[in-house]
């Protein structure tokens, strides 16, 4: 009886310290980080491309967190003769259904804003130039994936792009000129989801 007992007392811990990690008051920890260089066929220089946001979201209630990442994007162009650089904003919320003890489906929405300036590259020698401009990037994001935890603290994500809208504003620096492009579908791929690790205090 005594050796039932505590199996049971066993079980019940486990299966509250996999549901804990998504309960009201605990914290989220992740981000992404992407790094790519491209060299195009007669380009003298390799375009390349760099960007970190971490994150962090706090649980309001019960399966529900809210949060925001806060990060640096860069995107140096040599084969287009441009550089990007912006500072980048984004809110989320993100809700969380039960499959199992381990297993749970989660939707988020965010909202990503970027700020930033782009300038002029010599397509030669890969040297930047002047500022030609500002731009600023607005858009909303609703994104599903499914989350797995190993352990209390650490869940495994695959996650999908999904449904989005994009506001993207270039103003020309020396005309003062604006150039706006707006974009909504659905990036919904299933051949190539993201993977990405959270962590959970």
């Amino acid at each position: 009886m005594k050796k039932l007992l505590l199996s049971l007392v066993a079980v019940a811990g486990i299966a509250f310290g996999t549901q804990a990690q998504t309960e009201k008051g605990k914290f989220i920890v992740g981000g992404a980080v992407g790094l790519n260089s491209t060299k195009v066929d007669g380009a003298d220089k390799a375009d390349f491309r760099f960007n970190v946001v971490p994150s962090v979201g706090y649980f309001v209630s019960d399966n529900f967190a809210v949060g925001t990442g806060v990060g640096y994007n860069y995107n140096k162009q040599v084969s287009e003769g441009s550089l990007t650089e912006s500072f980048e904003v984004a809110p989320f919320g993100r809700y969380y259904v039960g499959l199992s003890d381990q297993f749970k489906f989660f939707g988020q929405l965010s909202v990503p804003m970027q700020f930033g300036n782009y300038k002029d590259v010599d397509e030669t020698t890969g040297d930047v130039g002047n500022k030609l401009g500002t731009s600023t990037q607005i858009g909303v994001k609703l994104s599903p994936g499914f989350a797995f935890f190993p352990t209390k603290k650490i869940g495994i994500e695959v996650s999908v792009d999904g449904l989005g809208y994009n506001n993207v504003s270039l103003k020309d620096e020396a005309t003062g000129n604006k150039v706006k492009a707006n974009s909504f579908g659905l990036d919904a791929s299933t051949i190539t989801p993201k993977l990405g690790v959270m962590f959970h205090f």
